[in-house]
């Protein structure tokens, strides 16, 4: 099946195929932003400390509307601006970004707080069932805060070796 562009994936795999939509980091990065920080706008996605380039960043809305995965909407408050928004299909995303969060702090060093990350692995419903309440509402309140870097990043295996709770 041919994408939106006309482009024919390089074969039937599903991994292949959400790769040709995702196979760089920005795109998720930007659905992570819109989803779990309520973020709408081209200076919110600027600012969110990840350095991403407004080159890349309005390369990447482009292809993420033109897969159907976000689209763009007038500001309410002006109707000049543009406000992006998950489609249906880009919110379908929510399960999978819960579960890449979760697997990158039990693997890999993270500045995500173990606690939160506990929290939301024993919650998955509850999590995505919020997700999903904001998105329909149209509430931007961020679901989790921007993670910072930490001196000393946790993982899986230091929460083994050192549990504070």
């Amino acid at each position: 099946m041919a994408g939106k562009e006309g482009k024919t994936p390089r074969s039937g795999c599903p991994v292949s195929v959400s790769l040709e939509i995702f196979g760089d980091r920005w795109s998720l990065l930007i659905v992570r932003d819109m989803m779990v920080r309520g973020y709408r706008t081209f200076r919110e996605f600027q600012n969110a400390g990840e350095g991403i380039a407004t080159n890349i960043l309005a390369d990447r809305l482009r292809k993420l509307g033109e897969a159907g995965i976000l689209t763009t909407e007038p500001a309410e408050e002006d109707g000049r601006s543009i406000h992006y928004r998950l489609t249906e299909k880009g919110i379908a995303l929510a399960p999978v970004l819960l579960e890449l969060l979760i697997w990158a702090a039990h693997h890999e060093e993270t500045g995500a707080p173990c606690a939160v990350i506990e929290q939301m692995e024993q919650n998955r419903a509850a999590v995505l069932s919020e997700t999903y309440r904001r998105w329909k509402e149209r509430d931007p309140r961020p679901i989790l805060p921007p993670f910072q870097r930490q001196d000393k990043p946790t993982t899986e295996k230091s929460r083994k070796g050192n549990d504070t709770r």
